[in-house]
């Protein structure tokens, strides 16, 4: 299947959950390439400050104040964004929602409206997008997790909503590589990322939440979710360490069931109570990008590698020459 994606200048890009973490950190990182920007969220604003910041430094944004769990205004951002910029290339489904709890003390309204944004928002975008996109082509980038492949103690209703999306994004790639449909599909799966997901969790652990180590920069996603809306991706991994932990879990799932009693104290602060709001169901304390606890790393060579294929492959292809050569230099002497 060829797709035929336009270079980043030249793109009208659609990010929902743009008003903080990757999300935000995508959209101004998208307008600084060229790109025109339809920013999608629910707390207007801070996704009318994040458009002024962008209009500030020179970028062309518009917003769109809608919950990706309601279809319909899902499908008034799409069409916002046609009205103002004619067509979209690539469509980011980022929106999402965390619960820090044990599954036995998890309120089932609670997992039902986290399944409601984080699985059906990206249904709804999907549906959206490809409304639009289905015959001029494109990029439809999902934001999934490693939770997408393992399982984990905590933030359990958030894998298991993950697992979902990772599941739908696939099915739906084969479909429309069946259907010859020219929209590159793209799952991109961070780890642990220096956002404010914590604080905007709904959390019942007694603790503040924590990121899952190790940590990220968000800097690291925005831009893997720029490299798929340019060149076509399957999946990229953010991060050495949790692609690492994604094969252990699927090679040594018995190890991984008792290596997680480590996990556990890990996603919590005993030294402090949990925020006491959250963004389960209205929006909490948005407008920031990182979460201002601690730094995440900012570079990541296995993340560098896996979006330089071609540059990897070279070098590959240069040491293995060199040993060959050297090998043929051996065996004459």
């Amino acid at each position: 299947m060829r797709y035929h994606l336009r270079p980043l200048h030249e793109q009208v890009m659609v990010i929902t959950g743009a008003s903080s973490g990757i999300g935000l950190d995508t959209a101004k990182m998208a307008a600084a390439a060229g790109a025109k920007v339809v920013l999608v969220a629910r707390d207007e604003a801070a996704l009318a400050n994040a458009v002024a910041e962008i209009e500030q430094a020179g970028g062309v944004a518009a917003f769109a104040v809608a919950d990706v769990g309601v279809p319909e205004e899902v499908e008034a951002a799409a069409a916002l964004a046609i009205a103002r910029f004619g067509r979209i290339d690539t469509w980011v489904n980022d929106a999402g929602v965390a619960i820090y709890a044990m599954l036995r003390d998890t309120p089932i309204a609670e997992h039902e409206q986290l399944f409601r944004t984080n699985y059906f928002g990206v249904v709804n975008g999907a549906t959206a997008a490809l409304r639009h996109m289905r015959a001029s082509g494109g990029a439809l980038i999902t934001v999934g997790s490693i939770a997408s492949d393992l399982p984990s103690p905590v933030m359990a209703a958030y894998a298991a909503s993950k697992h979902a999306v990772k599941g739908y994004i696939n099915s739906l790639r084969i479909e429309l590589v069946t259907e010859q449909v020219p929209v590159s599909v793209t799952l991109v799966k961070p780890g642990g990322i220096d956002t404010p997901i914590g604080q905007h969790a709904a959390n019942h652990m007694g603790h503040e939440a924590l990121i899952p180590p190790p940590v990220y920069d968000p800097d690291l996603v925005a831009q893997a979710i720029l490299e798929g809306a340019e060149h076509p991706r399957r999946e990229i991994t953010i991060g050495g360490v949790p692609r690492l932990q994604v094969l252990i879990g699927t090679h040594f799932p018995g190890l991984l069931d008792h290596l997680a009693r480590f996990l556990i104290p890990a996603l919590t602060d005993p030294s402090r109570p949990p925020t006491p709001s959250d963004n389960m169901s209205a929006p909490a304390n948005e407008g920031r990008v990182r979460s201002g606890i601690k730094s995440g790393r900012s570079f990541s060579l296995y993340t560098w590698a896996a979006r330089h294929r071609v540059v990897t492959g070279l070098g590959l292809a240069a040491l293995a020459g060199t040993a060959m050569t050297l090998a043929a230099r051996r065996s004459s002497q």
